[in-house]
């Protein structure tokens, strides 16, 4: 079972760690240059600026987080270790259960913007 708590300062550092091994799994086009470059502008710059949930399993070890900002969706990582078993999606629903339509768009002009919900289902 999964729970989603708000990430604390002292989280960084695993978030960080999830960070990586997430990018170094599918991430192809970034290269080692790209990830020492992004490492401390994650820890110090985006995770204390964004609004951030972890996943957590019942032991309390973190799985994965979701980093949002004005009802968007900026950043979403799971630890490579346990891709496809469901951490993505239950971070996913849980932005989409949280964040809502907006009247505007990302620059303040009267666009309403549309916001999709995932059913789960494929097209076609």
């Amino acid at each position: 079972m999964l729970i989603i708590t708000p990430a604390k300062p002292d989280h960084f550092p695993r978030l960080v760690a999830i960070w990586e091994s997430s990018v170094r799994a599918t991430h192809d086009f970034l290269c080692e240059d790209d990830i020492e470059k992004l490492r401390p502008l994650l820890l110090n710059t985006y995770l204390p600026n964004l609004n951030v949930v972890v996943a957590q399993d019942e032991n309390g070890e973190i799985l994965g987080f979701l980093g949002t900002d004005a009802n968007r969706i900026e950043m979403l990582f799971v630890d490579a270790e346990i891709r496809g078993k469901g951490t993505g999606k239950f971070l996913l629903n849980y932005a989409v259960e949280q964040l809502q339509a907006d009247e505007l768009d990302g620059e303040g002009n009267p666009f309403p913007l549309l916001h999709m919900k995932y059913t789960g289902k494929t097209a076609g």
